[in-house]
């Protein structure tokens, strides 16, 4: 049986990172919600925001203890994607790493994909 590519992954750091954000919220957040919005120099832009429910339709990731959210809409755009999060000297940010992309804008806000 072939397994299909999944929507998007987590590594353990992004997860631990989704679950230190969701412990300091104050809302009643269920998880981190992933969409994708047209903007930016390349075309499309990643947003994130807490998820306070389930709609029909969304498409629910668990991981290493965290749960995401992504928008159906943005499903096709992020398929293969890999969430991690990095820890440098001077920032600390989620990195997406989606096997679509085929450009990104200089400032790295803005992706295009095939």
């Amino acid at each position: 049986m072939i397994e299909a590519t999944p929507v998007l992954s987590l590594t353990e750091r992004a997860a631990a990172r989704v679950k230190t954000l969701l412990s300091q919220n104050a809302s009643e957040a269920l998880g981190l919600r992933i969409s994708v919005k047209k903007m930016g120099c390349s075309d499309m832009s990643y947003t994130m925001d807490f998820a306070k429910a389930v709609a029909e339709g969304d498409l629910v990731i668990s991981a290493h203890g965290a749960t995401v959210v992504v928008d159906p809409a943005a499903e096709p755009f992020i398929r293969g994607t890999e969430l991690d999060w990095v820890d440098e000297k001077l920032s600390s940010r989620f990195v997406f790493r989606n096997p679509n992309e085929v450009g990104r804008c200089g400032c790295g806000e803005s992706f295009k994909v095939a």
